[in-house]
C-alpha cells in the first residue's frame, strides 16, 4: 500500500491509473477506522481497481477547539487495517498542505440544506465539509466516491455539490454499520464511558420505535417525532439536540408521510455528541 501525502501525487496516481483503464474508488475519511470504514472500503475493493483511502481531520467542520483536539487519531492503526483490506493508497495529507495559506477564505457554500439540521446545531460545519471534500475529490480525479448512510445529511449535501457543480463523482451511499445493540459505529464511541455506552442504545429505539409507527401505518409525523423525543428523554444520560423526520431526498421537515421520509435523531451524552437516522417504512 503506497501513502502518499501531497495533493499533486495523489491525483498523478489517480490520473496514471484511469491511463491505464483501471475504475478509481475513493473513500473520505477521518481515520479512527471502525466496521463502518471498513464496510466502505471493502465495497471499493469489490467495485474498483484502484482503492484510494483518504484520512485527514477537517478542522473546518469543528465547531469547538476541544472537539477538534479530542477526535481520536491513530493513524499508525489505521494504516494497517487499510492494508489488510487491500487499500491501494492511502492519502494521508497534513492541514498544511490541504490548507497551505491558512483556512481558506473562499469555501463551498452548502446552500440552504445546509443550514437545518445538523447544520443549526453546528453553524459552520456543512460548509468546512463541503469545502474538504471538493478538495479531495479533486485530489482524486473521476472515480467513483464512497459514503455511508449514517451521516444521511451529509452525504445528500455532498450528492447535491457533486450534481450542481459537476464533478466526475459518481456518489456511493452504503448502509449503517450497527453494534449488536443497534448503535451505529462512529470514531466518537471510543469516547463513551461504559454507562454512556449502554445509554447510547436508546438513538436506536427511538429510531426504531418511529419505524414501527410508520409500519403500522401513522402518517402524522410529529407523533413519531413524539415517539423518538420520549424515548431520548427517559434516558438519564442522554441530553437529545433534535429528533426530527424529514423528506428523504430533500431534508425539508415531513408534517403527512406521503413519500419516503427518514427519521433523525441526534443527543449529547456528557461531551459526546451522537447521531443517527433509518429510512422509515411505508405502510
Amino acid at each position: 500500500m503506497e501513502v502518499i501525502r501531497q495533493l499533486a501525487a495523489s491525483l498523478a496516481r489517480c490520473d496514471e491509473a484511469r491511463a491505464a483503464g483501471q475504475r478509481v474508488g475513493v473513500v473520505p475519511t477521518m481515520g479512527a477506522f471502525h466496521g463502518g470504514h471498513t464496510s466502505l472500503m471493502l465495497r471499493a475493493r469489490e467495485e474498483a481497481d484502484l482503492v484510494v483511502v483518504t484520512l485527514f481531520v477537517n478542522p473546518l467542520q469543528f465547531g469547538a477547539v476541544d472537539d477538534l483536539a479530542a477526535y481520536p487519531r491513530d493513524e499508525d492503526q489505521d494504516r494497517g487495517i487499510a492494508e489488510a483490506i487491500g487499500v491501494d493508497v492511502l492519502f494521508v495529507p497534513t492541514a498544511e498542505e490541504m490548507y497551505p495559506a491558512g483556512p481558506p477564505e473562499i469555501r463551498v457554500d452548502p446552500g440552504p440544506l445546509g443550514e437545518r439540521l445538523e447544520g443549526a446545531s453546528r453553524p459552520g460545519h456543512f460548509g468546512g465539509v463541503a469545502t474538504v471534500v471538493a478538495k479531495l475529490l479533486h485530489a482524486v480525479g473521476p472515480a467513483r466516491a464512497y459514503f455511508g448512510e449514517k451521516d444521511a445529511q451529509q452525504v445528500a449535501v455532498i450528492r447535491r455539490m457533486v450534481r450542481e457543480l459537476s464533478f466526475p463523482i459518481e456518489i456511493v451511499v452504503c448502509p449503517t454499520v450497527r453494534e449488536p445493540d443497534g448503535l451505529a459505529m462512529s470514531s466518537r464511541n471510543r469516547r463513551l464511558t461504559p454507562e454512556q455506552r449502554e445509554a447510547a442504545g436508546c438513538l436506536f429505539l427511538a429510531l426504531s420505535e418511529a419505524a414501527e409507527l410508520a409500519r403500522s401505518g401513522e402518517r402524522d409525523a410529529a407523533k413519531l417525532v413524539a415517539a423518538m423525543a420520549r424515548e431520548v428523554g427517559a434516558t438519564p444520560l442522554a441530553r437529545l439536540d433534535y429528533a426530527a423526520v424529514v423528506d428523504a431526498e430533500t431534508f425539508d421537515d415531513v408534517h403527512e408521510m406521503s413519500r419516503p421520509a427518514r427519521a433523525l435523531v441526534a443527543a449529547r451524552f456528557g461531551d459526546v455528541r451522537l447521531i443517527d437516522n433509518l429510512l422509515l417504512p411505508t405502510a
